[in-house]
């Protein structure tokens, strides 16, 4: 099996094309579950943010894999296949491997170096998992992609070639002025309450906007971001900030007295339209600042053409970002993705001829205890320490006979090209390929024991 990723990001398509592509939060437990039914896949993750939708499959076919992937991204996104397929991109094997490491690091990103991307693969990992369509193939790879995603924060300045999404977008709004001097004091107004806009308020507050009231479909929600950013010890407490969680039908009112509005829900509609923006600016000589987070998006694009609104969203983003300066730690982290790519394919080759090993030691094992048997039939005389004394210096023969040849073929195993090596040992010593497969399975539900005590 070998891994498969199809997707189409921003730097593939145009914002128009993923705004209509994007998966809605409900559907991607259905896309997991219909790429697992599908013949040539046994494994899948989606990775879908405000500016890529990838799909991760472990697949025995590459060409029906990409066939099968696309087809379900467009039955999913609502997209036809004829206008979808010049913007997908496929990445096979080791070069998927270094495309999501890549990702998890920020090198993929709009905004070069941003972190939020690891929650979201975080995110995804668990979805899939939830789903039991991640096995151990999947399980490793995104948790490798953390790690590495951490170690390149921890060891580089990675962080300091760009900002999170939310910051550059305030930037972007600032017009280059220090944005906790442009938002101080101010009225600002966020809708929703996921990860994105929890972000988006945080970062608000230490900016030290006066006001801030947080919308949600679900109000508890709201209610709930706002308690952590006022609580003792929260930034907001030490502003004394005033908070305030709103349903979304209160929206208009507030709209009309908000300063700075940040929006990054999951409706499939727009949350703001160009006539309510209009309606809430009449009569104000004061301005409103837009930022549009969502895909697709929330807010009207004739926000632009508004006089007194300034609107930045995903698609001025990606071209402000075209112009970002890359710092020189860019370099070290590509470095840190190609060793670790090396890495996991060694461990990843060494792991697969694992249950091969096993069950041809497994294999040894029964040979000793058989003739063992025939020995006690034709020597009853034996007393207990005889017999143990001989049955130790058989396995001892046998394990010594299996040990140079065994750990020598994990280390050529490890190498590229080295998968045959599993393949060749199951062929000289006749073992039975479903005592090899029992083997994987016990390793495989092992591994999401594991995976799922640790969500626990």
């Amino acid at each position: 099996m070998s891994l498969l990723v199809v997707g189409l990001s921003h730097r593939s398509a145009p914002v128009s094309v993923l705004e209509r592509a994007a998966l809605a939060p409900e559907s991607r437990g259905k896309l997991l579950q219909d790429v697992v039914s599908a013949e040539p896949a046994t494994e899948s993750a989606v990775l879908s943010t405000c500016n890529r939708i990838e799909v991760y499959a472990d697949v025995d076919k590459f060409h029906a894999g990409v066939a099968e992937l696309s087809t379900l991204l467009v039955r999913h996104s609502g997209v036809s296949l004829e206008e979808l397929t010049p913007y997908l991109y496929v990445h096979y094997e080791d070069r998927a491997v270094h495309h999501l490491f890549s990702v998890a690091c920020g090198l993929d990103s709009m905004v070069v170096g941003e972190g939020q991307i690891l929650g979201q693969i975080k995110d995804a990992l668990a979805v899939a998992q939830e789903q039991h369509t991640a096995g151990r193939l999947l399980n490793d790879l995104f948790q490798q992609a953390l790690r590495v995603g951490k170690r390149a924060h921890s060891e580089t300045g990675i962080d300091k070639a760009g900002q999170s999404l939310v910051t550059f977008g305030l930037e972007q709004l600032a017009g280059g002025a220090d944005v906790a001097g442009w938002a101080h004091g101010k009225r600002a107004l966020v809708i929703g309450a996921g990860s994105m806009s929890s972000l988006a308020a945080t970062t608000l507050v230490r900016s030290g906007v006066g006001e801030l009231a947080v919308a949600n479909r679900t109000v508890t929600r709201a209610q709930r971001l706002v308690q952590i950013l006022t609580e003792p010890g929260a930034p907001g407490a030490a502003t004394g900030l005033t908070a305030r969680a709103l349903a979304m039908d209160a929206v208009e009112a507030e709209l009309a007295r908000a300063d700075i509005v940040i929006s990054c829900t999951g409706a499939a509609g727009l949350v703001l339209t160009g006539e309510r923006i209009a309606a809430a600016l009449a009569g104000r000589d004061d301005r409103m600042w837009l930022l549009d987070l969502a895909m697709p998006r929330d807010i009207d694009a004739a926000a632009h053409r508004i006089d007194g609104a300034r609107l930045v969203d995903i698609e001025s983003l990606a071209e402000a970002s075209a112009d970002a300066p890359m710092a020189a730690d860019v370099d070290t982290v590509r470095g840190i993705v190609a060793d670790e790519v090396a890495a996991f394919g060694a461990a990843q080759r060494a792991a697969h001829i694992t249950p091969t090993v096993v069950a041809l030691r497994t294999m040894a094992a029964d040979v000793v205890s058989s003739e063992i048997a025939r020995l006690d039939g034709r020597l009853p005389d034996l007393d207990d320490k005889q017999r143990a004394e001989i049955t130790q210096t058989v396995r001892r023969v046998v394990d010594k006979l299996l040990h140079a040849p065994t750990v020598r073929v994990k280390q050529l195993a490890s190498e590229p090209g080295g998968a045959g090596y599993a393949d060749a040992l199951r062929e000289l010593f006749d073992l039975d390929p479903q005592t090899v497969a029992a083997v994987s399975r016990a390793d495989t539900r092992a591994d999401q024991h594991d995976a799922a005590r640790e969500r626990a």
